[in-house]
């Protein structure tokens, strides 16, 4: 065999061998590292958690996919994104009480995955902002909890001014400051996924029929 027939054939059964590999195919979720010590450490005053998984396409299929993508005035693409995501929405109690949710995404930056975590009260608005996985010469700029911060107090109806095609924002959200002007394009990445975030989880909450506030049920952790 030539050393040409040898990387051709290599070639050949990597290539077979990523088309039979189904996990790599699936739809990619985002979850806490490590859901017992991060819900303590983001939600203070919480003892317990339960979790809930849904999916764009099992709440409202294609209605409810055009319905998010109207409210972001962008569409929904590649592997992060794709109808059949499974989401975890965190159901945090302090004892028996119901005190807040988590949610978290993947957002597409520069160089990968960007994991985001909204921490939400019932009241829907962020109590605590969460950048857990970003990779980049900045990447600990954003993650620093200066930049964070700037996120606590905000809601929905806040991000729905931010424009994702232009990148643009007025009121609040204008108020967030770049840490790395230099890394412009993964700002605007970030504050994107926070409004598919938010958006999302507002969906979800209002949807789920093991999230409604009247039946107040989730499956255990």
């Amino acid at each position: 065999m030539t050393q040409r027939h040898f990387y051709v054939a290599i070639a050949a059964f990597l290539f077979v061998m990523g088309l039979w590999s189904g996990p790599a195919w699936s739809a990619v979720g985002c979850d806490l590292n490590d859901p017992d010590k991060d819900v303590a450490r983001l939600f203070p005053g919480s003892t317990r958690f339960e979790t809930v998984t849904v999916e764009i396409q099992k709440l409202g299929g294609d209605k409810l996919l055009a319905k998010v993508e109207a409210k972001m005035r962008d569409k929904l693409r590649g592997l992060y994104e794709t109808i059949d995501v499974p989401y975890t929405i965190y159901v945090i109690y302090a004892k028996d009480k119901k005190i807040g949710y988590i949610h978290g995404v993947n957002q597409k930056g520069r160089y990968g995955g960007i994991q985001i975590f909204v921490v939400l009260d019932l009241n829907r608005q962020i109590k605590t902002y969460y950048i857990q996985k970003m990779t980049g010469e900045y990447a600990g700029k954003f993650r620093d909890a200066a930049f964070e911060k700037q996120f606590v107090g905000l809601t929905l109806a806040d991000f729905e001014k931010f424009e994702v095609a232009t990148g643009q924002a007025t009121g609040k959200v204008a108020g967030i400051k770049n840490p790395a002007p230099e890394a412009d394009f993964d700002f605007k990445r970030i504050l994107r996924g926070t409004k598919k975030n938010l958006i999302l989880a507002n969906e979800f909450l209002d949807l789920s029929p093991e999230l409604s506030e009247k039946s107040g049920a989730a499956k255990k952790k």
